[in-house]
């Protein structure tokens, strides 16, 4: 496959990255719907504070596995990428994190078997349907953005981007916020990709952390929880 031009990659860039693209973000809401019913989240502020929690906790645990397996791909190391598909299952710590990430995952390789035919993405899919390996939504995009010719600064934007935007999307849904909040939490929370990306992308896999006990503790309170608009 020959790579792309640079406007080329960019459309790849947008399209992968868009709200739009239908691989069921918005059917989550990252824990955020147990914090608005608590009354840990309630306005502009503490949402901004929710959203960069969770945009830090996935930089060093998921951003560092998008890495590796998008580098695993670079290097025609498929063994590599179902470890590091495995390790960041095991890695996730309640039932919805893994279960988001896996149905996501699958639904980024059904659509993405079409887009990009006869690459390392069928042997994943099939892999995902013979339960040989979980399918995990960050290793999905490492993959992915390989294939498209597509960087590892543009891999980790588009998954930092992708992280802020389900909740603040979330957010217009249970929390009392408006559409300008939102996007300036998104502009805001922008400019500490850089220095998020310069430290976790040399990290290892064994580097991965992620200390949120609130976000683990809101997430396992939203597994049991009786308020139901997203998935759990």
């Amino acid at each position: 496959m020959s790579l792309p031009n640079d406007m080329i990659r960019l459309m790849r860039l947008i399209e992968f990255s868009d709200s739009a693209f239908p691989v069921g973000t918005f059917s989550f809401s990252n824990s955020l719907e147990t914090a608005s019913f608590e009354g840990i989240v309630y306005d502009k502020n503490t949402l901004h504070e929710f959203t960069q929690a969770q945009a830090l906790q996935a930089a060093f645990s998921d951003g560092v596995a998008a890495l590796h397996a998008f580098r695993a791909v670079q290097n025609n190391d498929y063994t590599a990428v179902t470890h590091i598909d495995r390790f960041l299952f095991n890695f996730k710590m309640n039932t919805e994190a893994r279960l988001m990430n896996c149905r996501m995952g699958k639904k980024l390789g059904e659509l993405t078997v079409r887009l990009f035919p006869g690459t390392i993405i069928d042997k994943w899919l099939n892999d995902i349907k013979s339960q040989v390996t979980p399918g995990m939504y960050p290793i999905g995009q490492g993959l992915v953005f390989a294939i498209a010719g597509i960087g590892e600064k543009e891999l980790f934007c588009s998954h930092q981007y992708g992280v802020v935007n389900m909740v603040v999307s979330a957010a217009l849904r249970c929390v009392k916020v408006s559409h300008y909040d939102t996007q300036e939490i998104l502009f805001s929370l922008s400019d500490e990709v850089e220095r998020l990306y310069q430290e976790v992308s040399s990290l290892s896999l064994e580097d991965m952390n992620a200390f949120y006990p609130q976000l683990d503790i809101l997430a396992s309170l939203h597994e049991k929880g009786n308020m139901r608009m997203f998935m759990n």
